[in-house]
């Protein structure tokens, strides 16, 4: 079952006069409740020895009533819990906004710093070998379960009513995630939905080739060189030029030779979850809809409900862009992509 649809990229009119905000929110069983959030800062247990550093931010409602959840998951690279990455400039505080967007509609959720990131575990200092074991793709896949089991940990969370909402290659870690969670959990503490925001498609072999391709073309042969020689041995050439450093870190190789050659429409298709694409049509990294059209496909292939979600104008990083050049990064979430993210996720979870 899909759904699909193309949203203005502007805000929703509030039925209330303009510069004036309710004290009060509405709550689906307790009446009216001040309006407001808390935070809680956690940490847990990942893979294989790894200790994850969170955010678990809750509705103040919760203190009558549990409520939903979700894991949100960040990106590529040293992208931090918040969704910020000390290779950009600007802040761009993506999964903080969609954790507080989210919050004040009654949804709580736990984000987390990566293993090697912020405060969680850092890297290793140890030989190449000790560090590739660190950044595994299973790792990865098996933190984001762990931060799925924190967050029923907590007793203001409704065990039968979660999520997971991946960003990019979060997308990506969700889908494998959820796939493993399907296979360990039953009854009223398994998954319930599923987010892609910002998702490929297709196999990250093919997303790098064309990036590479649009961006540095003549770096593509070399590219496609190391790619397969990480795909056949799961380590990465040692004495790459320079310019390929950034794209096949030397620790990488285990990670990527699982990442380059996972394919999320073929997962996709074998969840039985609920599951929202949400992609911004002015994504220059994510390209639609070649990039994000297999995961279409694959809903589509599913009984399980299904939608997808093009927001005109907006970037990679959900913002609104002011001018065709405009890389997206600074600004609040856009209207748009805030409102579907409730407007789905309420209902699926009971909020």
């Amino acid at each position: 079952m899909i759904r699909r649809r193309a949203l203005l990229a502007a805000g929703v009119v509030a039925p209330l006069a303009a510069g004036t905000q309710s004290p009060w929110a509405q709550s689906p069983w307790k009446g009216h409740y001040a309006v407001g959030m808390k935070q809680r800062t956690v940490q847990f247990a990942g893979s294989d020895g790894a200790r994850l550093a969170g955010t678990l931010l809750l509705p103040l409602w919760s203190e009558l009533q549990k409520v939903p959840g979700v894991v949100l998951i960040a990106g590529s690279g040293p992208t931090d819990r918040d969704g910020n990455n000390p290779l950009v400039p600007e802040r761009i505080n993506l999964l903080k906004l969609i954790a507080e967007r989210l919050a004040e509609a009654g949804i709580a959720s736990l984000r987390y710093d990566k293993r090697g990131i912020g405060a969680s575990t850092p890297r290793p200092t140890g030989t190449l070998e000790v560090q590739e074991r660190f950044f595994a793709w299973d790792n990865f896949v098996a933190d984001v379960t762990a931060a799925h089991g924190e967050l029923l940990r907590h007793d203001e969370i409704k065990p039968y009513a979660t999520a997971l909402l991946g960003h990019s290659e979060g997308g990506l870690l969700a889908l494998a995630a959820a796939k493993a969670l399907a296979a360990s959990t039953t009854g009223a503490r398994k998954l319930h939905g599923l987010v892609l925001a910002a998702t490929p498609g297709r196999p990250l072999a093919d997303i790098v080739r064309a990036q590479i391709a649009r961006n540095a073309p003549s770096l593509l042969d070399a590219a496609e060189r190391t790619m397969s020689t990480i795909m056949t041995t799961g380590h990465v050439p040692a004495n790459l030029p320079r310019e390929q450093h950034a794209l096949f870190p030397p620790y990488a190789g285990p990670f990527l030779q699982s990442a380059l050659a996972f394919d999320p429409a073929k997962t996709l298709v074998g969840l039985d979850l609920a599951c929202l694409i949400l992609q911004g049509a002015a994504d220059r990294q994510i390209v639609p809809m070649v990039d994000v059209q297999p995961l279409i496909d694959a809903l589509g292939q599913r009984s399980a409900p299904g939608e997808v979600v093009i927001v005109p104008g907006v970037s990679h990083n959900l913002k609104l862009i002011t001018w065709p050049t405009d890389p997206g990064f600074a600004g609040p979430l856009a209207p748009a992509v805030g409102d579907k993210l409730v407007a789905w996720l309420r209902p699926l979870l009971g909020a």
